[in-house]
C-alpha cells in the first residue's frame, strides 16, 4: 500500500486484522446476555410458582410492616392493570421484544448492553410464559403479581427485570455507549 492510499483511508489488510483483534469478542457478550436472561427468567418463574402454591387465596403477608407486602393478584393488563381487555396485544408485543433482542444479539459487543438486554429478555419471557400458559386461556393468561409496596402497583420479578434493564439502557444511551461497543459523543 502506498502512503497516498493510507492517507486517503483505503483500508490496509493488516489494519483490518488489527481492528478485529482489538474489538471485544461478541460471542462472550451473547453468552452473558442469555445467562442474565435465563437467571432472570428462572427467578421469576420460581418465585411465581412458589407464590401461587403458598400464598394465593391467602391473606397478604407483611414483609416490612405496611411498607412491603406479598399479595397475589392476577393481572390481565399492563402496568397498573391498564388494558386488561388487550391481553393478546401484550402477548404479541412481548413476543416481538424477544425477537428484536435475539436479532440484536448478533451485533452485541458491549457487556453492559448484554446485561440490560438480558434483563429485558428474561422479564419479557417471564411475563410471556404467564400470558401463554396461565388461566383463563392460551394467549390470554393473567400475569401473577405479588410484590406490593405501600402506595404503589403490585408487580413481579419479571417486571423488575424489565424496568432495571430499561433504566440501564437509558443510562447507556445517555453515556453514548452503543450495543456494538462503540462510543459516540453526540
Amino acid at each position: 500500500m502506498t502512503e497516498a492510499e493510507r492517507i486517503i483511508g483505503t483500508p490496509d489488510v493488516d489494519d483490518e486484522a488489527a481492528e478485529a483483534a482489538e474489538r471485544p469478542k461478541g460471542r462472550r457478550k451473547i453468552v452473558a446476555l442469555f445467562v442474565v436472561a435465563l437467571l432472570a427468567y428462572l427467578l421469576d418463574l420460581g418465585s411465581k410458582t412458589l407464590v401461587v402454591a403458598k400464598l394465593e387465596n391467602e391473606a397478604p403477608v407483611d414483609v416490612f410492616g405496611d411498607v412491603l407486602r406479598f399479595r397475589v393478584i392476577r393481572n390481565a393488563g399492563a402496568a397498573f392493570g391498564l388494558g386488561a381487555a388487550y391481553t393478546v396485544i401484550f402477548t404479541v408485543i412481548a413476543a416481538a421484544v424477544i425477537v428484536v433482542i435475539a436479532r440484536l444479539a448478533r451485533k452485541l459487543h458491549s457487556l453492559p448492553w448484554a446485561i440490560a438486554l438480558g434483563l429485558l429478555l428474561g422479564g419479557a419471557l417471564g411475563n410471556l410464559t404467564d400470558r401463554i400458559f396461565r388461566a383463563p386461556s392460551v394467549f390470554q393468561g393473567a400475569v401473577v403479581d405479588f410484590i406490593a409496596p405501600w402506595h404503589f402497583a403490585v408487580f413481579n420479578l419479571a417486571d423488575s427485570a424489565i424496568c432495571c434493564g430499561g433504566v440501564l439502557i437509558v443510562i447507556l444511551s445517555f453515556r453514548g455507549l452503543d450495543p456494538d461497543g462503540t462510543v459516540h459523543k453526540d
